[in-house]
């Protein structure tokens, strides 16, 4: 787990410094189209995969379940457990495993927090790890970029300025992976770091889905749940339901 990128790059505070300034406010209008369309029970148990700093967890939260939300990074589900109460709690989580003792009525996987692992397969061990914890007929979302829209609006060479670090950010795609490289400066050391996402179309999402025990019911393009179009839509919001 140490050679993999994301276990270094988001347990760093350069990660929460580059991406201090996500949109908070589209993250929570988000989620509550999420539950105005998926109709999910109040008081069940959600399962926020890969929360970060638990922003989606807590709204879920305020909306009336129970969440658990996970991630592998420390430095982030310290922050997050700062928000903790009887019907939120966080936990440091590898998603490729089972959460023993736990079910869930959905699991949520936001802001494309998937497709991370050098072996593809990994993708097959989330999705089997999931499809174990859902309750029957339980549901998992997924909202990942739409590569064909990301590929074709790739910025090739960045620069952003934040709380005095200048981050020098380059973006590749070799086919497979979209790549960011990001350099920077900070109090005389140079650091580097790479993200790498696998670039995962609907019809390979479709296949892994399948593969792993699940159904896609719907999709949608946007975080206003607009219909996805291949080309134009920023998003790929997968509803897929456990069979």
């Amino acid at each position: 787990m140490k050679n993999e990128w994301f276990a270094s790059w988001f347990d760093t505070s350069y990660y929460h410094t580059l991406y201090q300034n996500r949109d908070e406010k589209e993250a929570k209008s988000f989620v509550e189209n999420l539950i105005h369309e998926l109709n999910i029970p109040k008081g069940a148990s959600l399962l926020d995969l890969a929360c970060g700093k638990g922003r989606h967890s807590m709204t879920l939260n305020e909306l009336g379940y129970n969440v658990l939300g996970v991630d592998l990074s420390a430095n982030s589900i310290q922050i997050a457990s700062k928000s903790s109460n009887d019907n939120l709690t966080f936990a440091v989580h590898d998603m490729r495993e089972k959460i023993e003792g736990r079910s869930f009525s959905a699991v949520f996987n936001l802001f494309t927090s998937f497709g991370y692992f050098d072996d593809e397969s990994d993708n097959l061990r989330v999705l089997n790890a999931v499809n174990s914890m859902l309750d029957e007929n339980g549901l998992l979302i997924i909202d990942f970029m739409n590569i064909h829209r990301a590929v074709d609006s790739l910025v090739a060479n960045e620069v952003k300025s934040i709380d005095g670090i200048v981050f020098n950010i380059e973006r590749k795609y070799d086919g497979k992976h979209i790549f960011k490289d990001i350099r920077f400066n900070d109090q005389g050391n140079d650091f580097h770091f790479t993200e790498r996402v696998q670039a995962l179309t609907f019809d390979a999402f479709d296949k892994i889905l399948s593969q792993s025990g699940f159904r896609i019911l719907r999709t949608f393009g946007d975080f206003d749940l607009s219909p996805f179009d291949k080309m134009k839509s920023n998003r790929l919001i997968l509803i897929a339901q456990k069979i």
